[in-house]
């Protein structure tokens, strides 16, 4: 079993805006949720420690969120920065305290990656013993940032990386579906990343704000969970100008299994994983485009974004949990990327990056 470093997983947003309980069996809280509709994929979820140990989730990038932008997004959306800025602080705090239970460990420098990568160097060992998983702090959408003594106090924090933007009109950028320009906070923000070390990341950012935000930072990026636009023709999807600009500052793109941008088509509230037969096979193609691109396979990672405010009604048809994500491997395998191919799209080319960043 390969390791798997998921650089995209909204754990603190299911444990406090779901009220799920991540140290419990999944089938557990699926039945604990039978019956409720307040919240999209309730009794659908894929994510747990247990199930991120199984499927060899040693290190993930453990995401903040909590934005006031206008209109409100689908999700952790507040009327004002420092009722986000609470927010994301209640998620910190539930970082630290599952870290305090065993569950997991923060990881903000290269000793405590390196040290964290040794605990894990045999999976299955590793998911038998029921060693900590490792967790990057991300800030999803940079609302909550007050101003920017905020940022250096989440950087001093443990935050690592971060992306400007969400879904609307942020205080520093324009989400994907809005179209505009960095604001000068937004300008201001991205200088002081740059400062820090903050990893940019360029998911959700406007196409504007894309290439605006490249132009001034001139350290690491990458895209969390980002797919392919020439497969699946939206903004939330890159283009392929800016994955080869991505490509060019050696950045990396997360691949995301939220159905709706895995395949064409998708209605959101109508398709079904049973109608469209979505499957793990159709990430492969938005892996493999992005490696016909570069020419290599070292500009792809997984960013599964797996129950980011949606479950198994909106995710592949043969992922039962996040531990589903291991059978990528005979796919990519059966598409003729190689044993070296397969550990740099699971976890090495995000680890290089983050190497990078922190050397």
């Amino acid at each position: 079993m390969n390791l798997i470093f998921d650089v995209h997983l909204d754990l603190s947003l299911n444990a406090l805006e779901w009220n799920r309980d991540l140290t419990l069996p999944i089938e557990q809280i699926r039945s604990m949720e039978q019956g409720k509709t307040d919240l999209k994929g309730r009794g659908q979820n894929t994510v747990t420690f247990e199930e991120m140990r199984k499927g060899g989730i040693g290190l993930c990038v453990a995401t903040q969120i909590g934005g006031c932008m206008k209109p409100a997004g689908p999700v952790a959306s507040w009327e004002s920065p420092s009722q986000a800025w609470g927010m994301t602080q209640g998620q910190l705090a539930y970082y630290q305290a599952v870290s305090d239970l065993g569950e997991m460990t923060p990881i903000r420098n290269l000793e405590e990656l390196e040290a964290q990568l040794e605990l894990w160097k045999d999976p299955v060992a590793a998911a038998e013993a029921k060693a900590p998983i490792g967790w990057v702090l991300s800030l999803e959408g940079a609302d909550s940032i007050v101003n920017l003594d905020y940022l250096e106090k989440s950087y001093e924090s443990g935050l690592r990386a971060l992306g400007p933007s969400h879904y609307g009109a942020g205080r520093y950028a324009m989400g994907h579906d809005r179209v505009g320009g960095l604001p000068n906070a937004g300008k201001e923000l991205i200088k002081k990343m740059d400062e820090l070390g903050i990893i940019l990341d360029v998911t959700h950012l406007s196409d504007q704000c894309f290439f605006e935000a490249l132009d001034i930072y001139t350290g690491t990026v990458w895209a969390s969970h980002s797919n392919c636009r020439a497969l699946v023709e939206n903004p939330r999807q890159f283009s392929d100008e800016q994955i080869k600009l991505l490509i060019e500052r050696g950045a990396v793109l997360g691949s995301v299994y939220d159905a709706w941008m895995m395949i064409p088509d998708w209605v959101r509230g109508t398709s079904t994983p049973e109608s469209t037969g979505v499957k793990l096979e159709h990430i492969v193609n938005h892996i493999d485009h992005i490696c016909q691109l570069a020419g290599n396979t070292h500009h792809v990672g997984i960013g599964s974004d797996l129950d980011g405010g949606f479950g198994r009604e909106q995710s592949p048809l043969d992922l039962n949990t996040i531990a589903d994500l291991q059978n990528l491997e005979g796919i990519l395998s059966k598409r003729g990327y190689n044993e070296e191919d397969i550990a740099g799209i699971f976890s090495g080319n995000f680890l290089r990056l983050l190497r990078e960043a922190w050397t």
